[in-house]
């Protein structure tokens, strides 16, 4: 066991590091945080945005009532959940591709650590600096909840981002195998793209499609679930199912990276 915490930390601090030092990971994040960072003052302060349709409201005496600080975060949440989309398929593109450029992906393939360690460090290097990416906009949404009165919930705000962190890590997870299948990282970014396209189309025909098939789809679909995550609804279900795409992006990759151990043997 002490074995297997070691080598997984290694890898882990190597993928980390190799993110950090990383310039055009810098790019990404700074994208990231520029176009959310947009979202969110265009989404309070526009003439367009919450608070002046609700002041509109309050103006012409329609009576409605909003829950403005929970409206803005589940809003918000979905923005960056779809801003994300576009963003993790770039992150994970050089996870095996780069190493298969750089003729380290035998040495790994062909090394005493088995598959699932060298996978499972991977990921969890990727995720941990997509959650670093999420940090400085968490601190904008925490000032602009401040003016809540009353107080908006902690608990709240933290589920619904435990569920962008689960859409990233699954997202994240599927983009890994889809990385150790090429040396071309344009190209593993492309496929991930279109496998979160995929996604989407997914939840569109689930919401359309009527009866046990059209329900079915929904179960699968990862934005839904992250919808009910968004909206302060915590489901096992949802949980399971992050994890079991998680888990099989780490499968699929494991035995990516057998099938070129067994070539070289």
């Amino acid at each position: 066991m002490k074995t297997f915490i070691a080598n997984l930390l290694a890898i882990y601090q190597r993928e980390l590091q190799s993110y950090f030092k990383s310039p055009f990971a810098y790019v990404i994040a700074v994208v990231f945080w520029l176009i959310g960072g947009l979202f969110l003052i265009v989404l309070l302060l526009s003439p367009e945005g919450i608070i002046a349709q609700v002041s509109a409201s309050d103006q012409l005496g329609l009576g409605q009532t909003y829950d403005v600080p929970y409206e803005f975060l589940k809003i918000y949440l979905n923005l960056l959940g779809s801003l994300s989309m576009f963003v993790l398929p770039m992150l994970s593109m050089g996870l095996y591709a780069e190493e298969r450029k750089q003729g380290t992906l035998e040495l790994l393939a062909t090394s005493p650590l088995t598959n699932w360690v060298v996978a499972l460090g991977k990921l969890l290097g990727v995720v941990t600096f997509y959650s670093a990416m999420l940090v400085p906009l968490m601190g904008l949404e925490l000032i602009a909840l401040s003016a809540s009165d009353p107080v908006f919930p902690l608990s709240l705000f933290l589920l619904g981002h435990l569920g962008l962190l689960l859409l990233g890590a699954s997202t994240l997870a599927l983009g890994m195998f889809i990385s150790s299948l090429s040396d071309s990282t344009v190209l593993a970014a492309v496929m991930t793209f279109g496998v979160v396209l995929l996604l989407w189309v997914v939840d569109a025909i689930a919401t359309v499609l009527p009866g046990p098939f059209g329900l079915s789809l929904s179960h699968l679909s990862l934005l839904t679930h992250f919808t009910d995550f968004t909206e302060g609804v915590f489901d096992t279900s949802g949980l399971i199912l992050f994890l079991s795409y998680s888990v099989l992006g780490l499968y699929l990759t494991a035995q990516s990276i057998d099938t070129l151990r067994f070539q070289r043997s």
